[in-house]
This record gives C-alpha cells, structure tokens and sequence, in this order.
C-alpha cells in the first residue's frame, strides 16, 4: 500500500513486563480503509501492540505513531474509536444517554441516531445498560466506538457473548465503516470472523509478526487440501492409503485431508464407483494458523 495511506505504526518495538518479553522488535503498519487481524495464541503481543497504539503504555524501544503523532496526543485520541474486550460503563443510564455523553467529548460526533441505526441498538435507546443482554450491550458498545466518526477503530473480540444474527449484523455495520475509509484493527477468536472481514491478517507469536497477508496468502501457506464425499468405502482403508493424512466420518460423509487432492481422488472415484457428493476445499484459515504458528514455535526453539 501507498505510504501516504499509513495511519498507525509500530517500527521495531520492544515492551517488557519485568522478565517478561511481551513484544521483541514488532513492525506493523495500519492503512486507511483497511481491516486487520491480528492474530495469536495468548500472550502472544496482542493487545500489548492495541495499548501502545492507544497510548495506554509507553514501548521500551522503537517508534510509535498514530497519525504520525504520539499515541497521547489528544489530536490523535480524538481521531480513534475503541471497543475493547471488557467495558465497565453506568448500569442505570440509558442507551441514549450514554451515546449523547459520549458523543460530547468529540468536536464534531455523528448524529445519535446514525449510530443507533448503524449498530442496530435504535430499538434499545430508552432502555437501561444493565438490563440489556451481553450481546445487546456490546451493540451498545459498537455504537459509542463510531460515535465520534473515528478515522481507525480498534475492536477487541467485538462479537462475544452475540448470536450468530447479532454478529452477522455487526459484520455489515464494521463493513460500512470500511466503505467510509475507517481502517479497523481487530482481534479475535472467532477465526471464521477474521475470514470473513480481514483485508490483511497479521499472525503475532511471542512479540513479533511471524506471517501476514491477505486470507487466501495465509491459505495458500497450507498444502492440505479436504475431499469430502459419500462413499461405501472403509474409513480405515482409505486412511492406511500413501498421502493421506487424515480421516474422518461424519453424518455419513467422508473427510480426507491430503496434499495430493488430485491423485487421492481418483482412487477414490476408482474404488468406488458409485462414490457421491464430491467436493474438494483447501485449508481454512484456521488450519493456516495453526501450521504458521507451529512453525514459528519450531524455528524459536531450534535458534
């Protein structure tokens, strides 16, 4: 991407908590418009990288900027929306209140009944937060992110505690804030979600970024291929075949996971005839994941 898109920066940052190494030499660059991933088992440097963007911590070594000032800079703050993980907000204001108390300390907020409606929260604005359900309350919490028309918003695990109607409708309200050039940096466990949204995908091991790139890049990464099928033939055979890697059954269906997709499946075809319901998928991101971190944990442990 082109430089002059780049609002957020980490350039060879180090942070340490006593003796322990929380983020070793990190780069990580953020762009308008753009959504990252960040990825990695925990303790990997996650939200260590989130706080010093926030200006919450101060790196030991290195460069933090966002919009090419200090994370601290009340300019800069002003330009960011943030839904973290965890949210400690007054269980007996209303949902309009919190949203227009929230929108007074922006220069120029979006109306609140914007927000409502991009967070899908309209139906919820005379109700009190501490009756509201955990999902409702993270709509809630989505809404006063954007209130402030942030130019990056930082999403941690946004989606917990939703139903899968819930988080499909804040999956098109984070997609429109994409459309407005918002970048949007999120972490999640829902690796499906990263799927679905990620424009980049930054995979974070112990500190440092170990693989980043576009969903089908991280994909690529992985040689397996899954074959799935209905098929008369044994399980246990088709597992003890060369370049099987796995097999399973389930509801009837065969899956075998391979690295010669083409050649496992013409045996297949050929031992059974009256095979069915054929279709072949590469690696999920998922499966990229935790090959990219598997090969990380081996390289750091053979250095």
């Amino acid at each position: 991407m082109n430089q002059d898109t780049r609002i957020a920066r980490l350039a060879g940052v180090r942070k340490r908590y006593g003796n322990i190494v929380a983020l070793d030499g990190i780069d990580l660059d953020i762009h308008r418009g753009e959504l990252v991933a960040l990825l990695g088992p925990n303790g990997a440097g996650k939200s260590t990288s989130i706080a010093l963007l926030l200006g919450l911590h101060r790196a030991d070594a290195g460069a933090v900027t966002l919009f090419g000032r200090d994370p601290q800079d009340i300019a800069a703050r002003r330009r960011i929306g943030v839904m973290l993980q965890s949210a400690v907000l007054p269980d007996t204001l209303r949902v309009a209140e919190l949203l227009r108390l929230t929108a007074s300390y922006y220069p120029e907020p979006r109306a609140i009944a914007e927000c409502a409606a991009i967070a899908g929260v309209a139906d919820l604005m005379t109700r009190r937060y501490g009756a509201l359900s955990g999902g409702q309350q993270r709509r809630v919490q989505f809404a006063m992110a954007i209130v402030g028309r942030p130019e990056i918003l930082f999403l941690d695990e946004p989606t917990v505690g939703m139903d899968i109607d819930a988080r499909q409708s804040l999956w098109a309200a984070i997609r429109q804030m994409l459309k407005e050039r918002c970048a949007v940096v999120l972490t999640t466990h829902y690796l499906e979600e990263a799927e679905a949204l990620a424009d980049r995908v930054c995979v974070i091991a112990k500190g440092s970024v170990v693989s980043q790139g576009s969903v089908d890049a991280l994909r690529a990464h992985v040689a397996l291929r899954r074959i799935r099928c209905v098929t008369a033939l044994d399980a246990a055979d088709v597992a003890r075949w060369p370049r099987v890697v796995s097999v399973d059954v389930q509801q009837g269906r065969l899956t075998v996971a391979t690295a010669d997709a083409e050649g496992v499946v013409r045996r297949l075809l050929d031992a059974d005839p009256s095979l069915a319901e054929l279709e072949v998928r590469r690696a999920g991101l998922a499966e990229a994941f935790q090959e990219i971190t598997r090969e990380s944990a081996a390289v750091q442990e053979a250095a």
